[in-house]
This record gives structure tokens, sequence and C-alpha cells, in this order.
């Protein structure tokens, strides 16, 4: 199994990385802030004003280290990319299937989706005691599964996934301590730009999540590009979204609930805009980038392959597991869904 690494999250604005020897420096107003080797990290994350030498963007190329960027709301704008692993083969099966059959993979991922909206929802009630409101969106979560089970091609399917998500993030909102809501208002889902608190922090999460994803996809030899459920569109990574999709509820949206009632993050923590858009400020950040760090050490007991996993390397583990179903080795695609 590939060991964790640490992921190096930059938040501090005008800093510089550079290399030394086998070792990355960070900078800011030409001192050191930290020195750490360079075998330790697999990835690097960039926000905002942050500079990047030339031999180290090199040095990354080289060594497989992901590196990217993304802008101080947490919205990704480009990464790094070395050589391409793996084998032409797996590829080109990855392209054919993706054209001919990519309902049999997206089916999978849908209802693990939902099943994984549902589990968060269930937790809820069987810790805060029953909820009549709620309990009602897992009866219609469970009805959607079956319907994502058996969905007759993509637009139906892409439609109970739409329907799925109104009924949970309808909801999403009760699952925030009353006394918080105040600061942490939730009337649904927005983004582009996140206009409340808590979007601000659904989308910074999933970005950072869908580029570790997409880190791992490259690793083993997969285009991250070529999806089954979201449709290509140039510059997007659609198969780390398609996998991203089976994490959101049970690792990113767990997490932002988790920051929020365990004051973690308060009011102070956020910025908004003259637009209207909402972001982290640099303390922010870097609260949730450690709790986000902490969260991927912890182990998971992972349903398909019955061992126990670092969360962090369940990107890693999907991936994987794709590539072997896509090669033939598996006959279906195992979704990550939570017990």
């Amino acid at each position: 199994m590939k060991k964790l690494q640490n992921n190096l999250y930059i938040t501090r604005q005008d800093s510089y990385l550079h290399k030394e020897r086998e070792t990355l420096v960070i900078e800011h107003q030409r001192k050191k802030l930290l020195q750490v080797p360079a075998h330790s990290i697999s990835g690097i994350c960039c926000f905002g004003r942050v500079m990047v030498s030339p031999p180290l963007m090199g040095f990354c190329g080289e060594q497989g280290i992901n590196l990217a960027f993304f802008n101080e709301y947490g919205r990704f704008q480009g990464r790094l990319q070395g050589r391409q692993s793996g084998s032409v083969l797996l590829r080109r099966s990855q392209y054919r299937q993706s054209e001919q059959t990519p309902l049999e993979v997206a089916r999978l991922i849908i209802a693990a989706k939902i099943s994984n909206s549902r589990s968060v929802l269930q937790r809820h009630n069987r810790n805060n005691g029953r909820n009549e409101a709620i309990a009602q969106v897992i009866k219609g979560l469970k009805f959607r599964i079956e319907q994502a089970r058996v969905a007759s091609d993509l637009d139906s399917l892409r439609g109970i996934e739409g329907d799925a998500a109104s009924l949970y993030f309808g909801i999403f909102g009760q699952l925030i301590k009353p006394e918080l809501r105040d600061d942490f208002p939730f009337n649904g889902r927005n983004r582009r730009p996140p206009l409340d608190n808590v979007n601000a922090l659904l989308s910074f999460v999933y970005s950072i999540i869908g580029q570790d994803i997409s880190g791992a996809l490259q690793g083993v030899g997969l285009d991250p590009q070529v999806g089954f459920l979201h449709r290509d569109r140039p510059g997007r990574d659609s198969l780390a979204l398609d996998l991203l999709e089976e994490l959101r509820s049970w690792f990113a949206d767990r997490l932002v609930l988790s920051l929020i009632n365990r004051r973690q993050l308060n009011a102070r923590d956020f910025v908004t805009e003259a637009s209207g858009a909402v972001r982290l400020t640099d303390d922010g950040r870097r609260t949730l980038l450690t709790a986000l760090q902490k969260r991927k050490q912890e182990t998971v007991t992972h349903p398909f392959l019955e061992e126990e996993v670092e969360i962090g390397l369940l990107a890693h583990c999907q991936a994987l597991l794709l590539a072997r179903h896509l090669r033939g080795d598996l006959e279906y695609y195992p979704p990550f869904v939570a017990r």
C-alpha cells in the first residue's frame, strides 16, 4: 500500500518557495520560515500570492510532487504536471469505456454518494436525537439510491443526483448547532463565488480534496480529465470530480460541520468582499488546513479492501480500484461507501 506523505499548504501571502539540495524552503520577506525534506512531501498547494522558483517547479515535475495553485477563495487555478505515468493501454481502455459504457461506473458512484450523504444525516440523528425533518430526508435519499442503481441513461442519473443533492442541502443547515446559525447561516448550496461562511468552507475543502484525487488518478496512470459522469470540458478534471462525489459528504461535509460545531472557526475567520463573495482569512485557512491534514492521518476500514487505511489514502485506493476495473481485473468498480 502507498505510504501517506504530507501535503504542504502555503497560505501566507507573498511567500517564496525554492529548493536547496533535497529540501524545500519557504521564505517570507527574505526570512526563512520552514525547511523540509522533499522526500516527505507528496503535494504543495499554494493559495493567493505565492511565488515558486523555476528550479523547484522542475524538481516537482521530475519527482511527481503535485504542485497546485488556488486563489484566496480556494478555487483551483492550475497544476504542474510531470511525465504521464502508467500504461497507454490503460488510458485507451479508460477512453473507450467512458465513451461506450459510462453508465456502469456512473451509477455506482452516484449510489455511493447518496448513501454517504444519507449516512451523515443518520449519524446526526443518532447523536442528537431524532429530527423528523431529517428523518424524512433520510427516507427520500433511500429511494434515490434505488433509482440511481437502475437509471437508464446519464441524463436521468444526473437528474436523480440533483434531486438527492437538493434534499440533502435543503436540510444541511439543521446539522449546525442552533446557537451557531447566526454566524453560519445556510440556505442552500452556492459557489463561484460562495456567498456565505458555510459555502466558503465547503467549496474550499472540495477544491483541495479534488486536487488530491487528480494527483492520485495521474499516479495510477489514468487521465483525470476523462470521466464517466461529468461531461467533458476543456481544463476540467472530470474523472476527479466523479470520484470526489463519493467523498464529499463523508469526508468534506463532516469536516466542515466539525469545525463549525466545535467552534474551531467563527465569524472572524471570514471576510466578505464588496461583491458579496465570502473567503477565509489567513488564520481561518490555517485552522481548516491543519484540521484537514490531521483528519487525513486517521484510519478507516476500507469497505472493499477490508483493511485499515489512512483517510488521506482513500483517493489513491479508489483510483487504484478504478484502474483495476478498467483493466478487466475487477468485474465492477467498488465505490467508497461508509459503513
